[in-house]
């Protein structure tokens, strides 16, 4: 699985934490947002989430791990965009039933909030293997799983019902957020890794 790790201001210094919790599972990872270097463009969670929504649209990656001090404004940000079914994970149940039952592509981490001086970054490693190990939207319980497949199908083609399609939204949004998050370091390099289409067509000549 491809997981990008998205990473805004408030929490640029949990960055590594998350990291170092994403190792050894066997996937690949690219830290994609702020990674607490001297000198980086600040990004809010309104960056971030659009950040999101791009690579998973544009099917760059399969995953996102991102979040914010509470997770609650990165969760909202993600979720105004098509194609994008994130969850609030809080600790290892949170994260065993959201891939058992939700099956998302994303999710957003409380990373100031509750996070601790000991303890929190072995919350993450704790969730990772819980949300990664296991095969993934196998239902809980099991007797519920095709009830589960059914609303998880449904859910997804809601959120492309009750959206503007992605290249309509990009015609219209707010061009700061745009502008910041094409310029920030190695995300325009990394669209480009994305498999050709229109989307990607149309997110190209936006960065300045």
């Amino acid at each position: 699985m491809k997981i990008a790790v998205i990473t805004e201001g408030s929490t640029k210094h949990r960055n590594q934490d998350v990291i170092n919790a994403l190792e050894g599972l066997g996937h690949e990872v690219y830290n994609l947002g702020m990674k607490n270097i001297e000198g980086e463009p600040d990004l809010t969670y309104m960056e971030t989430g659009f950040m999101t929504a791009l690579v998973l649209n544009l099917k760059a990656v399969d995953f996102v791990v991102g979040g914010c001090g509470t997770g609650q404004g990165y969760m909202n940000a993600v979720l105004q965009f098509p194609g994008t079914a994130c969850g609030l994970l809080a600790d290892t149940v949170d994260s065993y039933l959201f891939s058992q039952v939700n099956a998302g592509n994303c999710i957003s981490l409380s990373l100031n909030k509750g996070y601790g001086n000991l303890g929190g970054n072995l919350n993450l490693t704790f969730i990772f293997q819980k949300l990664f190990n296991d095969a993934y939207g196998q239902g809980y319980p099991a007797a519920r799983k095709e009830i589960q497949i059914k609303a998880r199908t449904k859910l997804s083609r809601l959120s492309l019902d009750a959206h503007k399609p992605m290249k309509e939204i990009l015609a219209v949004m707010d061009q700061e957020i745009i502008g910041r998050t094409l310029s920030f370091p190695g995300v325009l390099e990394f669209i480009k890794t994305a498999p050709a289409s229109e989307l990607k067509d149309c997110v190209l000549p936006l960065a300045k």
